[in-house]
C-alpha cells in the first residue's frame, strides 16, 4: 500500500472493540494524512485521512454510533458508544468531506507515516476573511530501530 499516493483506495474500518464496522474509499488516497490543532484534535491526537459522505458505509453498529457537536455545532464527530474510538467526523472546514481516522483502517498505523501535516486549526478557515488554511507545522515520526 503506497502512503503517499493521492489515487483513491478503498479500505474496512473498525473502532478497538468491533461494533462499528465500515468500508471506505479514501478519495484523496493516503496524501490527505493529516493532523489539527483545534481544540478537539489536540485532545484526541487522531490522524485523519479523506473521504466524502458518498464513499462511506456503515457496515456494522450504527445503533452504537455516537455523534458530538460543538461551536458551531457544524462538525459532526462520531465515536463508538461502547469503546469510546473516534472512527471519522465530517469537517467543518468541508461538509461534503469526512476525515477517517487512520488507527481505524485495517493495515494502517499512524505511525506509518513518518511525517504529517499539522494543520492550524485555531484559524480556521471558516473564521477568517480569506478562508485560508494555514499550516501549523509537521509532526514527525522517527522509528526508534
Amino acid at each position: 500500500m503506497d502512503l503517499t499516493s493521492s489515487e483513491p483506495v478503498t479500505l474496512n474500518g473498525s473502532c478497538h472493540c468491533g461494533s462499528v464496522r465500515f468500508r471506505v474509499t479514501l478519495t484523496e488516497g493516503f496524501a490527505s494524512v493529516r493532523r489539527c490543532t483545534c481544540s478537539i484534535c489536540r485532545m484526541r491526537g487522531a490522524v485523519a485521512v479523506t473521504s466524502t459522505p458518498g464513499e462511506f458505509e456503515l457496515l456494522e453498529g450504527a445503533d452504537l454510533l455516537a455523534t458530538y457537536r460543538f461551536n458551531t455545532m457544524t462538525a459532526e464527530h462520531h465515536f463508538c458508544g461502547n469503546c469510546g474510538i473516534y472512527t471519522h467526523h465530517k469537517r467543518r472546514s468541508n461538509p461534503n468531506q469526512l476525515g477517517v481516522n487512520v488507527a481505524c483502517l485495517e493495515g494502517v498505523s499512524p505511525f506509518d507515516f513518518r511525517e504529517i501535516k499539522v494543520y492550524d486549526g485555531s484559524r480556521h478557515p471558516a473564521d477568517n476573511a480569506d478562508h485560508k488554511t494555514y499550516l501549523a507545522g509537521t509532526l514527525t515520526f522517527t522509528p526508534a530501530v
